[in-house]
C-alpha cells in the first residue's frame, strides 16, 4: 500500500490528521477524472475554508511540474470533495477552477499567512503556483 492509499484509509477511518503534520491546513479527499485515462482518481490534499468556497494550493511540494490532480480537473472540472465536518465524513459534489492571477495574489497572500510552508514551495520552483477554488454545486 502505498502512502496515498494509507493517508486515504485513515483519513476516512477518522484518524487522519496527518495534515497537521505538514502544518498546511485541513486535510480533505479530491475526487477526479483522470484527463487521459478516464479512470476516477482520489488524492489526499491540504485545504483551507474561503467563506463557502473550499481552496487547494497545486503545490506538489515546490516541483516544477504540477500535481496530476491539477491537470485531472482542468480536463474535467467537475469533482467531489469528500471531507470531515462535524464528527461526520461528507462527500460533497462541487466544480473546481484556476484562480485568475488577481484572485490569485489575494488568496495566496491568506494562504501563505496561514501556512507559510507554501511560500517556501513557491521559492523552489519557477511556475507559479495555482490556488483552486473548489465551489460546491448549487452554491
Amino acid at each position: 500500500m502505498g502512502w496515498n492509499d494509507t493517508v486515504i484509509e485513515e483519513f476516512r477511518a477518522g484518524k487522519a490528521r496527518i495534515a497537521d503534520m505538514f502544518d498546511q491546513g485541513s486535510l480533505l479527499l479530491l475526487h477526479t477524472v483522470g484527463a487521459k485515462s478516464g479512470q476516477p482518481r482520489t488524492s489526499p490534499v491540504a485545504f483551507f475554508h474561503d467563506g463557502d468556497r473550499i481552496l487547494v494550493v497545486a503545490s506538489a511540494a515546490g516541483s516544477d511540474h504540477h500535481p496530476d490532480w491539477y491537470h485531472n480537473l482542468r480536463a474535467n472540472p467537475k469533482v467531489q470533495v469528500e471531507l470531515w465536518e462535524d464528527g461526520e465524513l461528507k462527500t460533497i459534489p462541487a466544480g473546481a477552477r484556476t484562480a485568475d492571477d488577481t484572485e490569485h495574489d489575494e488568496l495566496w497572500a491568506q494562504i501563505v499567512a496561514h501556512a507559510p510552508g507554501f511560500g517556501e514551495y513557491q521559492t523552489k520552483t519557477s511556475r507559479k503556483i495555482p490556488v483552486v477554488v473548489v465551489e460546491p454545486a448549487g452554491s
